[in-house]
């Protein structure tokens, strides 16, 4: 396995030292050490999205006329296709650049619904983006001939290129960084806690990763069933919208998102949609705990981010922050006297059960058990 300093050994013998993007846990040992080095003769910036990364690592080559790396899961891919196609391509501003691309659902590799058709596409669609690429190595003789190649390829074509990064390449990583938290609640409880003060009726659409997972392991904890809740397990920052879209038609029900802070600001211009619009029957929270936990900790920009004056200066009607549990209990009782939307911010630790399992449903059987109990 690739060590990460020796790693950045060969990326700094290339003049390679500015890095951005959006977390993936194939290669979170590598987030780890950005995140450490950061200031200290690299820099690492920490993108709300896959495609700002790419305008960052543009605006970095304008100003040094260097390569900047934008890492990304094959997820954001997707995503990246029109500043690739319309910002770094060779038929309009040219602009080099390295994606370091996390290969998740790699055919033949077990994973998760999500990531499957994105892994077996991923090469197609950069060769149908024209973009050349690479697998990382997973040594550091043939690594560091590589990046010499791809900074060769890149700098010639005035071009992206693509390292396509798989399981297993980086050695664990123990970060020197340590994320100071001392709230009364962790996301789980705080999920149970809202559950518990429900009256059974309403619509539930959850984030992708762990919050998902634990809203589906409480409900099989109580017997409850799972009729009520859009599971979006892929699609990070899309679940706001999409419970926007069922407020908007069902507006005898009350319409929870359980969201994280890396997919609000993720996609950030849907709270001003949300706004917009104001559907009063629309709550919108926030499990704030300032890291990316499903990738592997890394941590968001979230503490420079004051939810609640956002909300408001996008149309929101009402936004509270809570920070414990009895807090929580006491502003889920009050809605029912306070109209939408509503952004309520629950500050949370970070971390989850080791013990935390996945939804034993499948996304289809999610969606047509959710679209009959929509339809009564």
């Amino acid at each position: 396995m690739l060590d990460c300093q020796e790693f950045y050994e060969i990326l700094k013998s290339e003049e390679i030292n500015f890095f951005t993007g959006v977390p993936d846990s194939t290669f979170k040992s590598w987030m780890k050490f950005l995140a450490d080095e950061h200031g200290k003769g690299l820099t690492n910036i920490k993108s709300c999205n896959e495609c700002e990364a790419i305008a960052l690592a543009s605006g970095y080559y304008l100003a040094t006329g260097k390569l900047g790396v934008v890492y990304l899961q094959n997820a954001g891919l997707g995503k990246t296709v029109n500043p690739l196609t319309s910002l770094t391509d060779p038929e309009v501003y040219s602009i080099p650049l390295i994606l370091m691309i996390g290969w998740r659902g790699k055919p033949g590799e077990d994973d998760e619904p999500q990531h499957k058709k994105m892994g077996r596409i991923t090469i197609p669609l950069l060769q149908t983006l024209e973009i050349p690429y690479l697998e990382l190595p997973d040594n550091r003789e043939e690594a560091s001939l590589m990046i010499t190649k791809a900074k060769k390829i890149a700098l010639e074509l005035k071009a992206p290129f693509a390292l396509i990064v798989k399981k297993n390449t980086f050695s664990e990583y123990d970060s020197k960084i340590i994320i100071k938290q001392n709230f009364e609640m962790t996301r789980e409880c705080a999920i149970k806690t809202i559950i518990d003060e429900m009256k059974r009726d309403e619509i539930i659409i959850s984030t992708t990763g762990k919050t998902s997972r634990e809203l589906f392991e409480y409900r099989t904890f109580k017997q409850q069933g799972h009729a009520n809740d859009f599971l979006t397990v892929g699609s990070m920052g899309c679940s706001s919208s999409i419970a926007l879209g069922i407020a908007l038609q069902k507006k005898e029900k009350n319409v929870f998102v359980f969201d994280g802070d890396g997919a609000v600001i993720m996609q950030e211009g849907s709270l001003s949609t949300i706004g917009h619009y104001a559907p009063e029957n629309l709550y919108h929270i926030i499990f704030d705990n300032q890291v990316y936990d499903s990738t592997g900790g890394q941590p968001t920009v979230s503490t420079t981010v004051d939810f609640e004056k956002l909300s408001l200066a996008n149309g929101y009607i009402n936004s509270k922050t809570v920070f414990t549990k009895n807090e929580l209990i006491s502003t889920i009782k009050e809605l029912e006297f306070k109209k939408g939307p509503m952004m309520i911010i629950v500050k949370v630790n970070k971390g989850a059960r080791k013990t935390l399992g996945r939804p034993t449903t499948t996304p289809i059987q999610n969606k047509n058990t959710f679209m009959d109990f929509l339809s009564q």
